[in-house]
């Protein structure tokens, strides 16, 4: 834990003088978990910036839901270090400042939305006075206002999901980790959910968002991980995920050899009916190699450029084996 503390100290003290400390939301270093021959995490490491929306991403059994449950106390590591918020995780102290809405809960079905949210006021020590203002902000937030005094049991799946968001958000936590918050919902729904996430972040809030839909993650975070047995095998910002690699589609006529040849010299060009492919280019050259074109007598009817998306980048890091492995690698199927 050493190590991990004098890194932590020195990332501090690089801050402004008299600035308040801040260390990275979420540290850890060669983190190791296994479940008797199974070993769901295997010297994991990553870095999760403070007030960014950070996705984490993997396949079905690559750790993610241990390594959440690590990260919030509900589970220890076999070896390695871990810190939230500057604390070790599972510090009591600290996980009054974490919100956590799991993949999988349920809410006792007599209780009303309200009465949901009061009792999780009082097991996360929100002071009483606080207890309408705290419930009131997260009700209208997500979206429940009106339906405060409704049964859970007559909420759709979706209403139960938001209503889930909302005691995520009580105590005004500073790190929130989201495990599938849009599973549940309709499009409508996930645009509302893209919105509140996106109103956490600009209070200062640091969201972890675990996710398998990777369209969802490339509309919001900042930072993403990819995880895959047990280890971060790709950490960055979205356009380092992507990287530079573009491709542009043209609709063309009149096509000649020497037009088709100088097409080849700006990338992998390739035929796809009456359209031309070109992988690799650089896009601030598209507009030359089409003034190009047309200086060569080629008619170009259409442009369609296009970088490579998060989920290109996803499957080629895993290759072949994107669905995990056969065999779950903990009791933890995601």
């Amino acid at each position: 834990m050493a190590r991990l503390t004098a890194r932590l100290d020195e990332e501090a003290q690089e801050n402004e003088e008299g600035s308040p400390a801040l260390y990275p939301a979420i540290q850890t270093v060669q983190l190791v978990k296994r479940y008797r021959t199974t070993t769901a995490l295997d010297g994991f490491t990553m870095t999760v910036p403070r007030g960014e929306i950070f996705g984490f991403l993997g396949p079905n059994g690559a750790g993610k839901t241990t390594a959440v449950k690590l990260l919030v106390g509900l589970t220890r590591p076999t070896s390695g270090e871990a810190w939230v918020l500057g604390q070790p995780a599972g510090d009591r102290a600290t996980r009054k400042r974490i919100g956590y809405l799991p993949e999988l809960f349920r809410y006792q079905d007599w209780l009303s939305a309200w009465e949901v949210l009061s009792l999780h006021c009082e097991l996360a020590g929100v002071p009483r006075s606080q207890h309408r203002a705290e419930i009131e902000d997260a009700l209208t937030l997500v979206g429940l206002a009106e339906r405060a005094w409704d049964r859970v049991g007559t909420f759709s799946k979706g209403m139960q999901q938001r209503l889930g968001l909302g005691v995520s958000l009580l105590g005004s936590p500073e790190l929130i980790f989201l495990d599938e918050p849009t599973s549940a919902l309709d499009p409508v729904g996930r645009h509302d959910v893209r919105e509140i996430i996106r109103a956490l972040r600009a209070r200062g809030t640091t969201i972890f968002l675990n996710s398998h839909l990777l369209s969802e993650v490339e509309q919001v975070c900042d930072h993403v991980a990819i995880i895959h047995r047990g280890r971060v095998i790709a950490h960055g910002t979205l356009d380092e995920l992507r990287g530079e690699a573009t491709s542009v589609r043209l609709r063309l006529s009149n096509l000649t050899q020497e037009a088709w040849a100088r097409m080849r010299g700006f990338g992998e060009a390739e035929e796809e009916g009456d359209r031309y492919v070109i992988q690799g280019i650089d896009p601030e050259r598209i507009p030359e190699l089409v003034a190009e074109l047309v200086h060569l007598g080629v008619r170009v009817y259409g442009v369609d450029p296009s970088q490579r998306t998060l989920e290109d980048r996803f499957l080629q890091l895993l290759g072949g084996d994107a669905h995990g492995d056969s065999d779950d690698r903990a009791p933890d199927s995601a």
